[in-house]
């Protein structure tokens, strides 16, 4: 159950995240994106506290996984530059 919304998470913060950055990849690389966003944002939530915040369906898991997503995003305006 825990990847699964780790999953559905990270879509929604991949679509989010791709607009605040104004970032056009189209909507299958926000998803992936995102999804790897959630990822991160756990780990780096588990690093800074000591404890994974992506615990669910909630708030809180949404804005972790929208910080992950800034950030994969950010690293990928940075290679993915013509």
């Amino acid at each position: 159950m825990g990847l699964l919304v780790t999953i559905i998470v990270g879509l929604i913060a991949g679509l989010v995240a791709s607009r605040i950055m104004k970032v056009r990849t189209g909507v299958l690389l926000d998803i992936i994106l995102g999804i790897v966003g959630g990822v991160v944002g756990g780990w780096i939530s588990t690093l800074i506290t000591g404890v994974n915040l992506m615990s669910g369906f909630n708030l809180t898991s949404i804005l972790v996984a929208l910080a992950g997503s800034i950030v994969v995003l950010a690293i990928y305006r940075a290679f993915a530059k013509k």
